[in-house]
């Protein structure tokens, strides 16, 4: 019986090494602060579906999701959670520098602008005298122009006023400004948080309804990583392709994990912002037939036209050059239905 135990035990610590020898080691970036939205890494880390690919993922706070780009590029980080018209921006001025997104998540964008009912504007044609506030450099402040010319709008008759993010729903509150340029995914409870109702007693403009068709946040990782392990990526890929679909299906889950990665949350505002997100960033009709992760080519190129023309890029890069579908599994294992619970 010793010796049975001892060959079990043996047996036990000769599997381990190898499996703990090929661990592949991968630094990767939220694009904010701990979110509900962050919830497919947060779950594919807290459930073990990164250790069960080989992968050891340490994953950091970030500082927005165009910083993810810059910190991949970089050299801090191998992969992120970031904004894909931010890989457009910084591809267009550095060819074969900037990351490659392998799993679009948010295929609609959170770009909009929300203004009080009370402000009287029920029409893009309705900006026109008013004044409208944003951080600058943010997509929904710097794609405003592309925005007005598409609907008409005379930018000369629209004032605009510079401010940190976090003074635009205070400051709309007011009546300083008449509406402001904002993510709906953050503005939303934003606007909560001042006791305010952002459902019945605002107007959203989501820059999608208005001929911006754009694609937003998802899992990018570096060209190096893609290089050199590509083996690596279609393991990320995988193991955040699971934890999507388990998020999709049940919120609470995602929540422990999301408590396990940082127990300073406040609980029920991130599950409402994940399921917001869930419903109103994830969820592109688009998604039944090509699946979670995917997206369409043309309407990339034609997202691409609209940055180049919002940040007066000088080279349009290629859709392929932005994104590529090769780790994706197949499409019937991408298939999404979110569940809210």
């Amino acid at each position: 019986m010793k010796h049975v135990l001892m060959g079990a035990t043996f047996a036990l610590l000769a599997g381990a090494v190898p499996s703990f020898a090929e661990m592949t080691d991968i630094r990767f970036t939220l694009g904010w602060k701990t979110q509900g939205s962050d919830a497919p890494f947060l779950v594919a880390l807290n459930e073990g579906y990164f250790e069960e690919e080989g992968l050891n993922v340490s994953i950091d706070q970030g500082e927005g999701s165009a910083a993810t780009v810059t910190r991949i590029m970089g050299g801090a980080y191998d992969a992120g959670f970031g904004d894909i018209n931010a890989i457009i921006q910084n591809a267009a001025a550095r060819p074969g520098e900037a990351p490659v997104m392998v799993y679009q998540l948010w295929n609609r964008p959170p770009f909009a602008i929300v203004t009080p009912k009370t402000a009287g504007i029920e029409t893009p044609a309705d900006f026109e005298g008013k004044t409208l506030g944003g951080a600058q450099g943010t997509p929904t402040t710097r794609l405003f122009p592309v925005f007005a010319e598409i609907n008409g709008i005379n930018l000369e008759k629209v004032a605009q006023e510079s401010m940190a993010p976090n003074l635009q729903e205070p400051m709309m509150i007011r009546g300083d400004i008449d509406g402001a340029f904002v993510f709906t995914s953050t503005s939303w409870f934003n606007l909560i948080a001042n006791r305010q109702d952002p459902a019945n007693d605002y107007n959203w403009f989501n820059f999608e309804d208005y001929g911006m068709d754009l694609y937003s946040n998802g899992l990018m990782v570096s060209r190096k990583l893609l290089a050199e392990n590509p083996e690596a990526v279609e393991g990320l890929v995988r193991a955040v392709n699971k934890a999507t679909l388990e998020v999709a299906a049940n919120q609470d889950s995602s929540v422990e994990a999301l408590l396990a990665y940082d127990n300073l949350i406040d609980s029920d505002l991130e599950l409402a912002r994940l399921e917001f997100s869930l419903t109103n960033l994830m969820n592109a009709p688009e998604v039944e037939t090509i699946g979670m992760g995917d997206l369409d080519d043309e309407r990339l190129t034609r997202s691409i036209e609209i940055v180049a023309k919002g940040y007066d890029l000088e080279r349009l890069p290629e859709a392929s050059e932005i994104f590529d579908r090769s780790f994706l599994p197949p499409v019937e294992e991408r298939k999404f239905v979110a569940t809210i619970n």
